[in-house]
């Protein structure tokens, strides 16, 4: 079976090699290029596609919150990650925004091409370069054995921001705190409120005061 694939990175050149390494696999179709995270769910609406290989630092919209509005669109959707550098922060926000795997660019080769077919957000794939979560084994397994109708478990990452955001602390401090770019936190905020099913800034505030872990 074709995998429809889509290239979402604003450097051509890495683009240019991407997709003739792709070309290569009969089993694989470029759908879409986009330089852009905007491009690309434009694109999405009329297109279908299986698999977006998706630059984390793309202009104006990145690729994390690119791929948080794609897959409430397209759900199906598997989107893996691609970075020049495998920084951990970036990592758990690609995963906790719905990603199923990993690979920073000297990665894109052998390892990426399974991941286009093999990847699911039961069973991620990274590359060699990237650190792998430590909570990732047992976060999959914990969501398929879920109770239904209950909550959406939040990665490591997302635990941390909400318990600050129970001790009351804004955007800008918790990531000094944790050492990450502000607008992460926005990201975070929105999964959480998204995974949780919440109405909005408000009601996650409230629920961090009364679930998030106590020191």
């Amino acid at each position: 079976m074709t995998v429809r694939v889509a290239l979402v990175d604003d450097h051509q050149a890495f683009r240019d090699r991407l997709r003739a390494m792709l070309r290569r696999d009969p089993a694989i179709e470029i759908v879409i290029e986009a330089s852009s995270g905007q491009e690309l769910l434009d694109l999405a609406q009329s297109t279908a596609v299986d698999v977006v290989c998706m630059d984390i630092r793309l202009p104006g919209m990145n690729g994390i919150e690119t791929t948080r509005r794609l897959l409430a669109m397209r759900p199906s959707v598997r989107v893996i990650g691609l970075s020049a550098y495998a920084e951990p922060h970036y990592v758990e926000a690609m995963l906790e925004a719905g990603a199923v795997g990993q690979f920073t660019k000297g990665d894109a080769g052998a390892a990426l091409l399974r991941a286009i077919h093999e990847a699911t957000a039961a069973r991620p794939l990274f590359g060699a370069n990237v650190a792998v979560p430590a909570a990732e084994e047992s976060a999959a397994p914990a969501a398929t054995e879920r109770t239904p109708g209950t909550a959406p478990p939040l990665g490591p990452r997302e635990m941390q921001v909400l318990a600050m955001i129970g001790k009351g602390l804004d955007a800008a401090a918790i990531a000094r705190i944790l050492s990450i770019d502000p607008s992460l936190i926005d990201v975070y905020r929105r999964n959480m409120i998204r995974k949780l099913n919440l109405a909005g800034e408000h009601a996650l505030v409230e629920y961090a005061r009364t679930h998030s872990p106590k020191p």
